[in-house]
């Protein structure tokens, strides 16, 4: 079993950073894939950005969602079972509640949230014009 909880939302304005932090429970932690998602008012979770496990033939490989993909960065401290995002030149649309996801299985760094076992709480993200 896997717990994980995140930390490091909050309000700030375009154009803005902010770096959200996901600690992970389990030892583990290296050998899972780890995602964020973000879900806004009356829209569907999307993908945001996914990093493989160390131990997999493509160890670090990150992976983004176009409209992040140069503004947000995903990293992971294995000593410290946790996941970072680190987001850039935030925008009004960046506004939604941030996920972190840790996928057991495929350990592909997908895109789609069903391929991932376990969720934190969420954190919000409000990002003011």
């Amino acid at each position: 079993q896997v717990q994980l909880v995140e930390s490091g939302g909050g309000l700030v304005q375009a154009g803005g950073s902010l770096r959200l932090s996901c600690a992970a429970s389990g030892r583990t932690f290296s050998s899972y894939a780890m995602g964020w998602f973000r879900q806004a008012p009356g829209k569907e979770r999307e993908f945001v950005a996914a990093i493989v496990p160390v131990i997999s033939w493509s160890a670090g490989s990150t992976y983004y969602a176009d409209s992040v993909k140069g503004r947000f960065t995903i990293s992971r401290d294995i000593a410290k079972n946790t996941v970072y995002l680190q987001m850039n030149s935030l925008k009004p649309e960046d506004t939604a509640v941030y996920y972190c996801a840790a996928d057991q299985f495929t350990s592909r760094g997908s895109p789609r949230p069903y391929e991932y076992d376990y969720w934190g709480q969420g954190t919000q993200v409000t990002v003011s014009s």
